[in-house]
């Protein structure tokens, strides 16, 4: 079992010139949703592909298209509210979001206002001093993403690429639980592993097919409890938006310079603004982008084109039952059957091929080497060859193999490295190469003694000083190592050292 204690979110206190202040923060994560057409067309959503390849006629908003909604998408979604022990909505329904923007060419957005798919769940966020922290999810719900409007290809016009227009997003809204910057890149960064874990997203940052909206106010100690009491939101500050992070990094420094641009505010006698701003992260700051909108500016109403979603609980079931282990529960597991420490089985739970890896390698083996030899060995050679564990050159079988040569005592760690590092390089099983290389290990005793009583025979006055100083046995230890080319027990050449000196 995990042994985490669950504790109230701890406060990110900033000093001001006047006054000390809390931070308060929710996040709003849109996760493209992993599939190969988008949410109401079977354009494709293939990243990368040349600009206006990806549209459909209803992505384009031509006259007449109708939209149709792509099952698999709202299976994505309800996988992915399961996986937050969150409420399905049998029942849901599409609204629209009225807007102009040129890369939005219906002139609104398909989205969930009133009637989510997906309602409250719960994440919990380890914070790495042995307490974890649960973030309550608000809401799931679908919506199409816009296009993107291109303004670095000529000097005096803008370019409109629609390959993205009408892709399924899910929006992640968390309550306003987060204390500090740190906090909300761990949720994120939980928030990501889970979404990976089910398949609903690939959680890539970098092609924006993950990335947060981040709320960012202040408050002074005690508020916080007060809106805890109340669920009145005035205790709370007067939020701004953060748009479009896609940087755990990036999300940590845009919260901590967004609440100091409102404590500096506040306390010179100005207001905070609610606003959209961006984060600059060349100049460490954030810049108003526009006033924030609210529900009516957008003048929702529910879609015509589009019956309310209704599905059933026993299609629910099913995709629950179908669902993958979880990573808290894979961690715990890890931990009870391997005996492995908090920290290694977070590092191999991380992700879910690293875990299927490490399962494979320590597989009727020792759990404890098999981490030792993952973590350390293979996950530090592929960091330093830039690859990683789906281009690993050595496969699970094989350094499983290496794990069990040395746990039977075919080689030593030192010879099982040299190994590794054949098998690695050379795509070469781990037993030809101790059998073919020589490189079995010694275990006969009485080799062993012979080497031993040698080398103490050759040097009389080592002898004596290790016996006025036993430390320096290990100076026998090393000769004898030496002499065996690396293939002695070292186990067995460090009791027959002592046993002969009289140590």
């Amino acid at each position: 079992m995990l042994d985490l204690t669950y504790d109230t979110p701890a406060p990110k206190t900033i000093a001001g010139a006047q006054n000390d202040w809390e931070l308060v923060i929710g996040l709003e994560v849109h996760a493209q949703v992993a599939t190969n057409a988008k949410l109401f067309s079977g354009a494709s959503t293939r990243f990368g592909a040349e600009p206006n390849s990806n549209v459909a006629f209803v992505d384009a908003g031509m006259p007449g298209m109708l939209p149709v909604i792509n099952e698999g998408c709202v299976e994505q979604a309800v996988r992915t509210g399961l996986g937050l022990n969150a409420q399905i909505n049998l029942v849901s329904a599409f609204d629209r979001k009225n807007y102009f923007y040129p890369d939005l060419p219906q002139g609104y957005q398909i989205s969930q206002l009133y009637h989510p798919i997906v309602g409250e769940g719960e994440v919990l966020v380890e914070m790495g001093d042995g307490t974890a922290r649960k973030v309550r999810i608000e809401r799931i719900h679908l919506e199409q993403d816009a296009g993107k409007s291109i303004h670095d290809m000529d000097p005096t016009m803008s370019f409109v690429d629609l390959n993205r227009t009408g892709v399924a997003l899910m929006e992640i809204v968390s309550r306003p639980d987060i204390r500090g910057p740190e906090e909300a890149a761990a949720y994120v960064l939980k928030l990501r592993q889970i979404l990976r874990y089910l398949g609903t997203c690939d959680g890539n940052m970098q092609n924006g097919n993950l990335r947060a909206d981040v709320n960012v106010s202040i408050c002074k100690p005690g508020d916080y409890e007060k809106y805890q009491e109340t669920q009145d939101f005035s205790h709370l500050g007067t939020r701004c938006e953060i748009k479009n992070m896609n940087s755990m990094r990036f999300i940590q420094m845009a919260i901590d310079v967004e609440a100091r641009r409102q404590i500096a505010l506040i306390e010179d006698g100005k207001e905070v603004v609610q606003e959209t701003r961006l984060y600059d992260p060349d100049k460490n700051e954030t810049r108003s982008m526009r006033s924030k909108e609210e529900a009516h500016d957008y003048r929702y109403f529910p879609d015509p084109d589009l019956l309310p979603l209704e599905i059933e609980q026993t299609w629910v079931d099913n995709i629950k039952a179908g669902l993958p282990e979880l990573p808290d529960a894979k961690k715990a597991r890890f931990m009870g059957d391997f005996g492995l420490s908090d920290y290694d089985a977070s590092v191999l739970t991380a992700e879910a091929e690293n875990a299927a890896f490490f399962e494979k390698v320590a597989e009727g083996r020792d759990g404890k080497l098999a981490a030792n030899w993952v973590i350390n060995e293979l996950f530090g050679r592929l960091k330093k060859d830039d690859k990683d564990i789906g281009t690993s050159p050595i496969s699970a079988e094989r350094l499983g193999q290496i794990v069990g040569l040395i746990k039977s005592g075919d080689i030593s760690g030192k010879i099982a490295k040299d190994v590794f590092n054949i098998a690695y390089t050379q795509d070469r099983d781990p037993t030809e190469i101790v059998e073919t290389e020589g490189m079995k290990q010694v275990t006969d005793t009485g080799t062993i003694e012979a080497a031993v009583d040698e080398i103490i025979a050759a040097n009389p006055a080592q002898v004596e000083k290790a016996k006025q100083n036993p430390k320096l046995a290990g100076w026998f230890v090393g000769q004898v190592m030496k002499a065996t080319g690396g293939k002695a027990n070292p186990a067995t050449v460090n009791q027959l050292v002592s046993s002969k000196l009289g140590l």
